[in-house]
């Protein structure tokens, strides 16, 4: 009987932006997707915080849940 195993590594040279504070002034920004985007590393907890959120959803239907969707046009 013969044992062997497999490792497999992989990465992306070039990984995709993982979020995007939007912002107007394209002076500090990062180009994502058709949007001006916050550097990254100027990002703070405050960039992520929506005040709709707050607001309960509808939970009466068949699955039970609710689901908010919310766009880098949204936030301030």
């Amino acid at each position: 009987m013969e044992l062997s195993s497999f490792l497999a590594s992989a990465f992306d040279p070039s990984p995709l932006q993982d979020i995007c504070v939007g912002i107007n002034d394209p002076k500090n920004a990062v180009f994502v997707n058709g949007k001006f985007c916050k550097d990254p590393s100027l990002t703070v907890a405050e960039d992520f915080f929506y005040q709709g959120l707050k607001n309960p959803g509808d939970t009466q239907n068949l699955v039970g849940s609710n689901v908010t969707f919310v766009t880098v046009e949204q936030f301030p």
